[in-house]
Formats: C-alpha cells, structure tokens, sequence
C-alpha cells in the first residue's frame, strides 16, 4: 500500500542526495520515477535536481499554479519523488495525497520543515499534519550537535534576523545550527 513521506532535515542534511538515491534505487529495479522539484529554486539549473556531491538528475517543475495529482495521473509513475517540498502549497500537498490514496502511487516529499526565522513553511506544516511517515535526515552544527535549524547569513557571516521567507540561497546564504546555536544568534 502506497504511502505519502516526509524526509525533512535542515540545510546540508542531504536531503537532495538521498531522494535522488531513492529514485535510483527504483529505476534500477525497473520501475519509473516521476522527479519534481520547486521552479522558485533554480540553483541546479531549471527543471534538475542537485545536490552538494555532484549528483543530479533532470525533474519537472512545479510552481504556485501546478497540479501535481493531474500531471501524476496522466501516466503514474511507480513512485514520486519531490524536492524543496517545503514550497509546495497546502492544496499540493493535498493533491500528493490523493494520488497515493488513489492512485496508489508512493510520495517521498523532501524539504526543509522550517524557515530562517524557525517557522513552519506551509508546505512542510500541511505535510506534518497528513504524511503517514516522517523521516528527520540529520546535519550538524558546527559545535558538533544536531542541527535542526537554518540560520540565514549576510556576506559577513552575521545572523539575519527579518526578510521575507524565502530567499533562494546554499551555503553562502544560510548556515545549519543547532537550537541551543539559532537562539543565541537571534538574541545577539
């Protein structure tokens, strides 16, 4: 029975790398893959998935306007892969859902839970109330910790506190900490 999972972690928990492995993992069994991921990161380059080891792989891009069950249902896949899942819109999640309900295709869904600010993004809070599983893939803080938190940077380094929620960026943008790390930064 199909299900709907959410893989989520801070920045640089691979998170990329390992939803690529997974779509891997299915192709080398003969199965087909359907790959997504948000038309607002284009970090890869457009319509790819990336990830910092240098594995990558072409997906289609789903913005504000998409409708992932209709696209799904034109040729279900034996499993849907979805990257930056945290840009998916409440309904899209909801649509996710329905083709696993009734398509019976599988969802993994891939993405940062919360924002620079530690909020929920609205993609990743409608996957917390209706995935049926939900896996943390871990990073590290600096200090050696788990890092649960993304930090958002200037060019200095500094901790950004305000700004809208998203703002496109890697490593020279935001950098994952632990909580004990995010708080002090904030309070700075």
């Amino acid at each position: 029975m199909a299900q709907l999972y959410f893989y989520y972690g801070a920045m640089n928990a691979g998170k990329s790398t390992t939803l690529l492995q997974a779509s891997f993992n299915y192709r080398e069994r003969g199965m087909t893959t359907m790959l997504w991921t948000a038309a607002v990161d284009d970090r890869a380059g457009a319509g790819r998935i990336g990830s910092r080891i240098g594995l990558e792989a072409e997906a289609r891009m789903f913005g504000a306007e998409t409708d992932l069950f209709a696209a799904i249902s034109e040729g279900p896949p034996d499993c849907v892969l979805v990257d930056e899942a945290q840009f998916l819109s409440p309904a899209q999640v909801d649509q996710l859902a329905r083709a696993v309900d009734r398509l019976n295709v599988p969802v993994l869904a891939y993405g940062l839970r919360t924002d620079f600010q530690g909020r929920l993004f609205p993609g990743s809070e409608r996957l917390l109330a209706i995935a049926d599983k939900f896996v943390e893939l871990k990073a590290v803080c600096h200090c050696g910790r788990k890092a649960t938190m993304n930090l958002r940077v200037d060019e200095a380094g500094r901790a950004l506190t305000a700004g809208a929620q998203t703002e496109i960026g890697g490593n020279d943008r935001y950098v994952a900490v632990c909580r004990r790390h995010f708080m002090d930064a904030f309070e700075a």
